[in-house]
């Protein structure tokens, strides 16, 4: 980034450096003079001294604990604390600490190049305050820390104008081999200068991330409440007192700062106020314990951001830049993108009880390119968060500009301050670390703010997430800034309507400059296409469920977290979620199922084939089509696919459905039943099974037809011959009584015969005839019984059947 080479007001006046000068001179005279009646010492000697102190240079460790006030003032004391340890192998002797103050530094790089030279000793140093602004040691043993503190009045430090000035903690004394006194450690940090406030005040805009890594899995419990589950119990350690997001909550709410929240992280810590279960080894789970510290958490980040700036990142925070370079090109991703987009607002909205803004697009540190800004805008952002280093200043400004630059299309690139942004990674666990940053910092915002009179708006983006160590420094140094008299505190979606400053860069950088470092942890192709995979599924999958929401929902904000930005350097870790997010919806799909069947046999010309499907889910499914198709027509033909039966069957229970199948010639097809959706698409595994046909032959039926036939003839004649045989004994019964009898008795008894013989006939008649009536009611029977089980009566729904196959010869209804 282009700036000053020099600025007014950042060195010491000409008098101050007049009177420096002068003094220098009237001290340095004497010496001079006692030099020059010295003997020349030889040049081999002049060398040893200097290999000596090259080699005990950085002997003793110099450490800065603190430095109070970060920002002093007109009549403050400065009070500087700390540890000295003698890393040598000798003693230091004839030791004392003590501060040096050197010129004003002009720029921000020179600030840059002093930060990188904070223990270099071989940088040089500035003369020492000294007198009694200092802290002795009669000696330092080697390995023991010894504990200083010096407090010195402001006005002993002898600052001139305003400016960032360099201040060096040293570390004096003599070893048994160097008895003379040097320069055996330093630690170099800044002093932030500007006692009288600044002209104008640069408007400043801090983001204060509360983002996590991935907790919750897509799995719930089968109760009315869908208990979540969690990968693990890490997001209670983060959100107890001490933890990470308990530090920055803590911290942060004190301070004027734009939140900037992922709705994932808000999702989970609220499915951990009420029941919620913890993975554990294998696929066993453990009740969770953490409602109270859950439910206390929320309750503080709603009062701290109850009158603050919210902006919602999309759910689950998903990496722009992977899904720009290995996500575009396949089908849905982007569909996944605006989901996570849309429920940020509602997600926030309804735990916090505050409307974020969603306009704001943050890809991974603040890098952009072309196919970044118009991935992270085409949801409906038209802000992205970049960073200096990334749209980097092309011309020739002698100052930061603003951070609201038009990048073409309506979005704006709010380009984050890079020096500022960067200053509080690594490690800031120890003291010392913490508190170079924080100067650091400071002199970078001041330095920045006098570079020009012209009022400008700047943004601080930092890392993600922040260690507690970070953030507490962090805090640190924008607690001070607020107190400072060049800043002034803004929030983001002020700063991003600012005036752009008109000679700033708006050119976004080529796909080519984009860090390689970055780009090697970006989720591969293979990620959003096994996501894909995943889409395909639930989308198969949901047509058939009477209660969406409970698959939809989860499984949805599931594959949202597998986008996540916080994939980022654990592949592993990423691909081992997708596969579980997969495993789990091919477990629930599978509950709905048919049952597997043997080898059935079928005897007859006709009859019906039993086909039963399984529901395992707590919730009935419907909108399912069962389709049973013989691979041979000729042999064996099964009834229309117009007929197809649709299914409906309640949670935990099946139903069975029986297709009509005729025979056409003895031997063994094969059948298949399959599962369809409504719209035709195929649903889970098919069920093969082999129908072997054992039909009566022809010759066989001609047999016992012949057979009745001839019976019924054997029946016929023997009706005939009594019937004769009757007759002729009336008459002959006749012809003895016609001697005496009337003719009116022997007719009577001709009748009498008569209708006897016509009884017997008509008995005979009688039992065949009912006999043929109860075949009749058997028959009819059995088709009742039939038709009652055809599907088209709507078959209720049984109890939930074995899973095992059939016995063998499994034989059918006829």
């Amino acid at each position: 980034m282009a700036e000053a080479a020099d600025f007014p007001g950042m060195s010491p006046s000409p008098a101050r450096r007049w009177l420096r000068r002068t003094g220098a001179l009237l001290a340095g005279a004497p010496l001079l003079a006692g030099l020059l009646q010295l003997p020349a010492l030889p040049a081999h000697a002049d060398a040893a001294a200097g290999v000596k102190e090259a080699s005990d240079t950085g002997s003793v460790s110099v450490a800065v604990d603190s430095l109070s006030p970060a920002v002093p003032t007109d009549g403050d004391t400065v009070t500087v604390s700390g540890t000295v340890t003698n890393k040598g192998k000798q003693a230091v002797t004839e030791a004392h600490v003590g501060l040096r103050v050197g010129s004003a530094l002009t720029t921000r790089s020179a600030i840059d190049d002093a930060a990188g030279d904070a223990e270099d000793l071989s940088a040089g140093y500035s003369s020492e305050v000294g007198g009694k602004y200092v802290a002795k040691f009669a000696k330092l043993t080697p390995g023991v820390a010894e504990h200083f503190s010096i407090s010195v009045p402001v006005d002993e430090l002898d600052l001139g104008d305003d400016g960032v000035y360099p201040l060096g903690v040293s570390l004096s004394g003599e070893t048994s081999t160097q008895q003379w006194e040097q320069v055996l450690g330093i630690q170099r940090t800044f002093l932030p200068w500007q006692p009288d406030g600044a002209d104008t005040a640069t408007k400043t805009t801090v983001l204060w991330p509360l983002v996590s890594t991935v907790h919750m899995t897509a799995e719930t419990g089968s109760n009315a409440s869908q208990t979540p589950v969690f990968l693990n119990d890490d997001l209670a350690e983060e959100i107890a007192p001490g933890g990470r997001l308990d530090q920055l909550l803590s911290l942060g709410k004190d301070l004027d700062v734009t939140w900037v929240i992922d709705p994932d992280l808000l999702a989970s810590v609220d499915a951990m106020t009420g029941s919620y279960r913890v993975r554990a080894d294998g696929d066993k789970t453990t009740a969770g314990t953490h409602q109270a510290v859950a439910k206390k958490w929320l309750a503080d980040l709603q009062d701290a951001v109850a009158d603050k700036e919210v902006v919602a990142l999309p759910f689950a925070d998903p990496d722009l830049a992977s899904l720009a370079h290995n996500g575009t090109g396949v089908t849905g991703s982007l569909s996944q993108f605006k989901a996570a987009t849309d429920v940020a607002a509602t997600t926030v909205e309804t735990i916090l009880h505050v409307t974020p803004s969603t306009d704001f697009a943050w890809p991974v540190d603040g890098a952009v390119d072309p196919s970044i800004v118009k991935v992270a805008t085409s949801a409906g952002a038209d802000k992205v968060i970049a960073r200096s280093d990334s749209l980097a200043e092309t011309g020739n400004l002698s100052y930061t500009p603003s951070a609201a630059r038009p990048i073409g299309g309506g979005t704006t690139a709010v380009v984050a301050d890079a020096r500022l942004s960067k200053t509080f990674q690594g490690d800031l666990t120890n003291a010392s670390a913490s508190t170079l940053a924080v100067q650091e910092f400071l002199a970078q915002s001041l330095a920045l703010n006098l570079q020009t009179h012209k009022q400008r708006s700047i943004v601080v983006a930092p890392q993600r997430t922040p260690t507690a160590g970070q953030a507490q420094a962090m805090a640190a140094a924008v607690t001070a800034l607020q107190d400072s008299g060049w800043s002034q505190s803004q929030d983001l979606t002020t700063a991003a309507r600012a005036k752009p400053d008109g000679d700033a860069t708006t050119k976004v950088p080529s796909r080519s400059s984009y860090p390689s470092s970055l780009r090697k942890q970006e989720l591969p192709k293979s990620a959003f296409e096994q996501i894909a995979a995943t889409q395909d599924t639930l989308d198969s999958f949901k047509v058939i469920l009477t209660d969406k929401s409970r698959v939809v929902t989860p499984f949805g904000r599931a594959m949202n977290r597998e986008m996540s930005t916080s994939w980022r350097g654990r592949s592993t870790s990423a691909s081992t979620f997708r596969q579980g997010v997969q495993s789990y919806l091919d477990t629930l799909t599978d509950q709905v199922k048919l049952i597997d069947k043997s080898e059935t046999k079928l005897s007859g010309r006709s009859a019906t084939i039993p086909v039963t499907v399984q529901n395992n889910l707590v919730q009935g499914v419907h909108h399912l089509v069962l389709r049973l198709t013989s691979t041979n027509d000729t042999r064996l033909e099964i009834g229309g696919h117009d007929s197809d039966p649709r299914i409906e069957v309640s949670g935990g229970h099946s139903t069975t459905v029986k297709f009509t199948a005729s025979a056409h010639v003895n031997g063994q097809t094969t059948v298949i039943a399959q599962l369809y959706t409504e719209d035709g698409q195929v649903y889970g595994a098919p069920v093969t099974f082999d129908v072997k046909v054992t039909e009566i032959t022809a010759t066989v039926m001609l047999v016992i037809g012949g057979g009745v036939l001839l019976l019924v003839l054997a029946g016929f004649r023997m009706y005939t011959q009594r019937k004769r045989a009757a007759a002729r004994e009336a008459q002959e019964t006749a012809a003895e009584d016609a001697d005496g009898t009337e003719d009116a008795d022997d007719a009577a008894h001709a009748v009498d015969a008569e209708e006897s013989a016509a009884a017997d006939a008509d008995g005979a008649r009688g039992t065949s005839a009912d006999a043929e009536d109860r075949t009749g009611e058997e028959s009819a029977a059995r088709s009742g019984a039939d038709a009652q089980e055809q599907p088209s009566d709507g078959t209720a729904d049984t109890a939930a059947e074995s899973t095992a196959p059939s016995g063998t010869g499994e034989r059918v209804d006829r």
